[in-house]
């Protein structure tokens, strides 16, 4: 654990040097081009640190905010676009917000805007993060007695856990990364997810509620960039925009996949980008569907937020977590979080 914590102490250093980089040189580059070339080491970098980490979450992490968010923004800043390029400061005087150029690229935040998709629904049953917390310790709790509880008899019950704690985590992780950023500086942010439980159709669930930070990337590096370019040649915007749907969410494949891989170190097994692929199809035909039934064959939310919610928990079963069982990942992140409280303890 001491060794692991040196390291990614090291690995972060790094990624700042990097990002005053950014700050310092490529914000004085005209966009375009010139700016894009002066950040390639930059993106390099980033795809190479995870690989000194060797412990599954802390890996999955800087992978997560660094290689994918980070480049991703950095991308955008190539051409003055993104949430990068509106910091204050960044151009053409970068002198008076380098703090806040390093919050915004190396954490998954984002200020709030007043058209950010909010979802149709509000909240009914929205969890604060003491009681998410509390169902991830319960969550271990039941894992580490799955014998006992005789879940280890029916695995897909262990895959339900699962889904259960990876959206506590990650929603855990994204919003102490809003809670921190937001204290700092004081200004309303975008909420890192929006009760993804509740959501009524896939489309809601991936546009509007589940991992907003990732979402609002895709949308802004790959959706409307492509959306804009195919409509004129296609001559009609359905088209391009089901196009640009299935980009989106075969490029959220293609980065799982590289997070699977710094966090197992074993080859691709494409799974996961299956999985994101189908999400996306489905996405389109339900999208369709709609269009084609008219609003008097809606769902009610009592049927339509079960099938949702189960679909995706059945397919994530099927595609999203079999690569990382298989490589015993499932079992070395529990055993880290819990070296990890044993760690802190003594210090706190």
């Amino acid at each position: 654990m001491e060794e692991e914590a040196r390291n990614f102490i090291n690995v972060w250093l790094t990624v700042l040097a990097c990002v005053c980089y950014c700050y310092f040189v490529s914000s004085k580059l005209p966009p375009g081009r010139l700016r894009l070339f002066s950040l390639l080491p930059v993106f390099s970098l980033f795809a190479a640190l995870p690989l000194r980490l060797s412990t599954v979450l802390p890996t999955g992490v800087t992978a997560f905010f660094v290689t994918w968010l980070a480049s991703f923004k950095l991308f955008l800043f190539s051409f003055d676009r993104g949430p990068l390029s509106s910091v204050p400061g960044s151009h053409p005087d970068p002198s008076k917000s380098l703090f806040l150029f390093i919050l915004f690229a190396c954490f998954p935040v984002k200020i709030k805007q007043a058209q950010d998709y909010p979802s149709p629904q509000t909240p009914k049953v929205p969890l604060n993060f003491p009681s998410k917390l509390l169902l991830c310790g319960v969550s271990i709790l039941v894992h580490d007695h799955r014998d006992k509880l005789l879940l280890q008899a029916h695995p897909k019950l262990v895959l339900l856990l699962y889904s259960c704690m990876l959206y506590l985590f990650v929603d855990m992780i994204m919003g102490l990364s809003n809670a921190a950023v937001r204290a700092v500086l004081g200004v309303e942010l975008q909420m890192p997810s929006d009760e993804p439980y509740l959501s009524t159709s896939l489309q809601d669930f991936w546009g509007r509620r589940w991992n907003l930070t990732v979402t609002n990337a895709l949308r802004h590096t790959v959706y409307r960039p492509l959306k804009s370019f195919l409509e004129p040649r296609l001559g009609a915007a359905w088209p391009a925009a089901a196009a640009a749907v299935m980009a989106a969410f075969l490029v959220s494949g293609l980065m799982h996949e590289l997070l699977y891989y710094y966090m197992v170190r074993a080859r691709p097994t494409w799974e996961v980008a299956g999985f994101f692929v189908l999400q996306g199809a489905c996405v389109v035909a339900e999208v369709a569907a709609k269009g084609a039934a008219g609003e008097r064959w809606r769902l009610s939310r009592v049927v339509a937020t079960p099938l949702t919610a189960g679909f995706v928990a059945v397919t994530a079963m099927w595609l999203f977590f079999p690569q990382l069982i298989r490589n015993g990942a499932d079992v070395r992140a529990i055993r880290e979080c819990k070296a990890l409280v044993q760690w802190l303890k003594p210090k706190f």
